[in-house]
């Protein structure tokens, strides 16, 4: 599974240090990152169970915007990833999650390239994005995270249009390619609707040397309603060939407090079988700075063997449970 941030961890993004209104008025890159920790228990039915505690993915980053002209404006981002839990394997700020460059503007909307959430992820897989750890159920698009070529208009009226591009060379991965990313998202009062199609041209996936299952589109769409304080989902991706996977959530917030209800299913096209995900979160955010939560991971599948065995003594199990606890500390 891949490790995820919730839409509060998020805010890290845009969340600063102390100086930062000076460095503003300086016109001073803005440096922030997190330190995130968490404990995991797995168990899988008739088989084995293991109890680990991992880096959640900590980080450091540093962004930048200026004044290109009036109305016009020029930014980057660079936010590095390191392993806050290993000292005697660590190398430091070995990988990154973000860095990209860009241009945005009133009038014709912002444009960008590097590595970002894709224009597909940000407008329909929020589900899986949501949890700080993650469901083992992912949409089913291939085109990656990197050499992205992005645009995002500006709003007509509540209608926005995204589309991205990923740049692959001759001596990249699979060659030269040009799969590609189309999204409209819609906003009247508190109802967003999307839609979004990925080309899953390239042989990348994630922007790594995995192969793609295939060049099939991938086409999704998704609806979200805020009441007050409850935030309801629901989504819908499909891939011929692959699968085809649904998914509902709720998000309540009190307070200081985060609660969250999710269910997926995902219908492999392949071989028939479903497997699917009910998750439950409680998060509290104890200052502005830091919050500590619980997550809970129920799967079954179809299959007998569908989820491995944590031990890699058994052949695996058709349930999985999973609990995560986790704290985060991010400025």
């Amino acid at each position: 599974m891949n490790m995820k941030k919730t839409l509060i961890a998020s805010a890290i993004a845009a969340a600063t240090f102390s100086g930062a209104a000076a460095a503003k008025e300086n016109n001073l890159p803005t440096v922030y990152g997190s330190i995130e920790y968490a404990i995991s228990h797995t168990n899988v039915d008739n088989s084995g169970s293991t109890l680990d505690n991992f880096d959640n993915g900590s980080t450091l980053g540093v962004k930048h915007d200026h004044e290109i002209a009036p109305g016009i404006t020029g930014f980057f981002k660079a936010e590095l990833e390191f392993q806050a839990d290993d000292k005697a394997d660590n190398d430091g700020l070995n990988d990154f999650d973000e860095a990209y460059i860009g241009v945005k503007g009133d009038l014709f909307g912002t444009v960008w390239y590097g590595s970002d959430d894709s224009t597909y992820e940000t407008a329909i897989d929020q589900i899986y994005n949501f949890y700080e750890y993650g469901p083992d159920t992912r949409g089913n698009y291939d085109t990656g995270e990197g050499e992205l070529l992005q645009y995002m208009s500006p709003s007509f009226a509540g209608l926005k249009l995204g589309a991205a591009v990923q740049i692959n060379g001759d001596d990249d991965a699979g060659d030269k390619s040009y799969p590609y990313q189309l999204a409209a998202i819609y906003n009247i009062d508190a109802l967003e609707l999307a839609v979004a199609m990925d080309s899953n041209d390239g042989k990348r996936k994630y922007s790594k040397n995995d192969p793609s299952v295939n060049n099939e589109n991938t086409y999704g769409v998704r609806a979200s309603y805020t009441l007050d304080n409850l935030k309801l989902t629901g989504e819908y991706q499909t891939r011929d060939e692959v699968s085809d996977l649904y998914g509902v959530m709720g998000i309540y917030t009190l307070g200081a407090n985060q609660f969250a209800l999710s269910y997926q299913l995902n219908d492999d096209d392949d071989t028939g079988d479903k497997n699917d995900t009910v998750t439950v979160q409680a998060l509290r955010n104890l200052s502005d700075n830091m919050y500590v939560y619980v997550e809970g991971y129920f799967s079954t599948a179809d299959g007998d063997y569908f989820y491995e065995d944590p031990d890699g003594v058994d052949a695996g199990g058709d349930e999985q449970t999973m609990a995560v606890v986790g704290a985060v500390y991010y400025f």
